[in-house]
């Protein structure tokens, strides 16, 4: 018999307590993971596929099936995904690199690309592309691209940074978590691309970069607008402030770059800033926009859409040039050639370029236009 004084909580505890069967915690615990498997299939059926189109969205998740022995790491937008082929880098001048690119990609995404690189290698150069820096905030024409950068890239504190970073005030930061939410309401425009893609993780890039071997010539180009401030926003330097900081800490040389693209118009004003950036900062900076008949492009035959990216063949000048600046300009930087371990990885890398290579000059032979897009 209990003592009356004891308490109500005292009490319970000499109830004795209801024991859960095997079988209901069985069912209990299918339950949870039937819930997460749907949730996850749902996901994932939902999620944009970038294989019809848009298909650098699958650039950000391309690095993890890198092998993380490069030398170089090449950040920033189309600048360096479409101008710079790495695999001459590594014939020429047996630089092993890696592009980490995405379409638009802000000076705050490729920080993130850094940071998050750095979790699985350390490479000795850095190059960065600086067009970005034209975009000194988040705006809403360029959010789908914010998402196409970041929806690859691998949960870490870098990620989420980068989201928060990236976010306009009406987003959630719950929508990068479980893009779920973003998307439900792609119920009704699933189609037969999402059902075949499901399980397709076909290859777009090879090290990161793009292939167009197709010519566009580069037309008449319009003159440039007048803007009403040519400063760089205080978003942009604060992170390019971040990655020169972040490269002087683990000890790796930063190299700032622009593209020779003609479009979209870098302002000299523009160019100034970067230039006394790099002054002030003991950086090396390739305007390679400056330097298009020393890197002998020609924009009839070197661009596959009037001069805003390079094709193929201007990428592999690009590269000729660049490994050229870079010998001069990073002593860290050898040949890596004759080392085995780089040269097996390297040797599928090239085996897949030059196939892909084929593959879209027989093409534009046989139909004037390139269809082959994928590396796999």
């Amino acid at each position: 018999m209990l003592p009356r004084a004891m308490s109500w909580r005292q009490r319970s505890q000499f109830k004795p307590r209801k024991e859960v069967s095997p079988l209901k915690k069985i069912l209990s615990l299918a339950l949870c993971i039937t819930f997460f498997l749907a949730l996850t299939a749902a996901q994932n059926l939902l999620m944009p596929k970038y294989m019809a189109e848009s298909r650098e969205g699958r650039l950000t998740g391309e690095y993890y099936q890198d092998s993380h022995r490069n030398d170089l790491l090449i950040i920033g937008d189309c600048e360096v995904y479409e101008n710079i082929s790495p695999i001459t880098l590594w014939e020429e001048f047996g630089i092993p690199s890696f592009i980490r690119g995405n379409a638009k990609q802000l000076m705050w995404h490729s920080f993130a690309m850094l940071e998050d690189a750095l979790r699985y290698e350390t490479p000795k150069v850095v190059l960065l592309s600086v067009l970005a820096m034209m975009y000194g905030a988040p705006t809403r024409d360029i959010e789908p691209y914010n998402r196409m950068a970041l929806d690859g890239l691998r949960w870490s504190r870098a990620k989420a940074d980068a989201v928060r970073a990236s976010m306009l005030p009406e987003e959630s930061f719950s929508s990068y978590v479980l893009p779920l939410l973003r998307f439900h309401g792609r119920w009704s425009e699933l189609g037969r691309t999402d059902w075949q893609h499901y399980f397709a993780k076909r290859q777009v890039g090879i090290a990161g970069f793009v292939m167009r071997s197709d010519v566009k010539p580069a037309g008449w180009i319009p003159p440039p607008k007048l803007l009403p401030n040519y400063d760089f926003g205080d978003m942009a330097w604060e992170y390019l402030d971040k990655i020169a900081a972040l490269c002087e800490a683990r000890g790796i040389q930063l190299v700032l770059f622009k593209a020779p693209s003609l479009t979209p118009h870098w302002y000299g004003e523009w160019d100034a800033q970067i230039a006394q950036y790099a002054l002030e900062h003991n950086l090396a900076y390739l305007n390679a926009l400056d330097k298009a008949d020393e890197i002998g492009l020609d924009y009839a035959l070197d661009t596959y859409d009037a001069g805003l990216h390079l094709n193929r063949q201007g990428a592999e000048k690009m590269a000729v040039y660049l490994g050229e600046f870079l010998k001069d300009h990073c002593p860290e930087l050898i040949d890596r050639r004759g080392e085995e371990i780089f040269d097996r990885d390297w040797a599928v890398k090239c085996a897949q370029y030059h196939a892909m290579r084929a593959a879209q000059e027989r093409e534009i032979a046989a139909l004037g236009e390139v269809r082959t897009f994928f590396a796999d």
